[in-house]
């Protein structure tokens, strides 16, 4: 089958989920209490964790993380919504998705990786996951060539958008509020049922395809954040982006016909109005 020119990526907008490896926590931060199974570990060093944070945190370290679920938004070069998928559902294996997502980057011509806050957590998890499981990237790693163009370079924008650190400008802000907040100031979704601090529990009792189903939402949600930020940045107009959104609204209704989760993103589904000067600056 021909590959269509608009089917192509140019950009891989992506979400993943993790949690952490209980049996890599026991070794590392308890050589000392073999006995403990890996849920226990994974529960006692969170608890270690939430104390030594003074109560604001029991999240495990990046170091400790294998993903388990990962959702992709594959956008044309005009910014167009192709589809989203997520990878090895449904037996959702951290190797599996690890080596899925590096050969698929490569398999369609190394299109720019978009995330939110994944510079600091997704794209790490990954790089880290690549080591463990013995992937070869040379591409993503190549350190030849001037610095700014080399793949990891943080400012490198054409290899990997941030959009956390685009509106942040490079973390001299943080944007409090994260995704949810961008998302809802467009009339989108964002938070719903499923948060990301419930996915270690859902992931324990097994509700794994819940796990997947609120990745694939935030990806969406990551999807019209990047298309407001294209406005932004001026490669998009309002009108453009109203178009796009259109697009990806009928490709969300095509899915919810058997996607519960979709069903739930549309219901929550606002197109974003303008407001004029002589109306309430703080109505959305």
């Amino acid at each position: 089958m021909v590959q269509r020119m608009s089917d192509r990526p140019s950009f891989l907008v992506f979400d993943i989920e993790t949690v952490a490896d209980g049996r890599l926590v026991q070794r590392v931060r308890f050589p000392d209490r073999p006995e403990l199974t890996p849920a226990e570990a994974v529960a006692l060093y969170r608890e270690q964790l939430l104390a030594a944070s003074g109560g604001k945190s029991d999240f495990v370290p990046h170091t400790f993380q294998v993903p388990v679920s990962i959702a992709i938004a594959k956008v044309a070069a005009d910014s167009s919504l192709i589809e989203v998928r997520t990878l090895d559902r449904p037996k959702f294996r951290p190797q599996v998705i690890t080596r899925s997502f590096w050969k698929g980057w490569e398999k369609h011509g190394k299109p720019t990786l978009v995330t939110f806050n994944g510079r600091f957590f997704d794209v790490p998890v990954l790089e880290l996951c690549a080591y463990r499981y013995g992937l070869s990237v040379p591409d993503w790693f190549a350190s030849t060539g001037p610095s700014y163009n080399q793949p990891r370079n943080r400012y490198n924008s054409q290899a990997h958008l941030d959009l956390q650190d685009l509106l942040g400008n490079s973390g001299a802000v943080h944007i409090n509020g994260g995704l949810n907040l961008c998302a809802q100031l467009l009339g989108k979704p964002g938070k719903m049922g499923t948060k990301g601090d419930m996915v270690q529990q859902l992931w324990e009792t097994g509700e794994r395809e819940r796990i997947d189903d609120y990745c694939m939402c935030d990806a969406l949600d990551t999807y019209f954040t990047f298309l407001r930020c294209r406005v932004l940045q001026g490669f998009l107009t309002l009108e453009q982006e109203h178009t796009l959104v259109e697009g990806a609204r009928g490709w969300i209704e095509r899915q919810a016909q058997s996607n519960l989760a979709m069903a739930e993103y549309l219901r929550n589904f606002r197109f974003w109005q303008p407001t004029g000067d002589d109306d309430d600056p703080f109505v959305h």
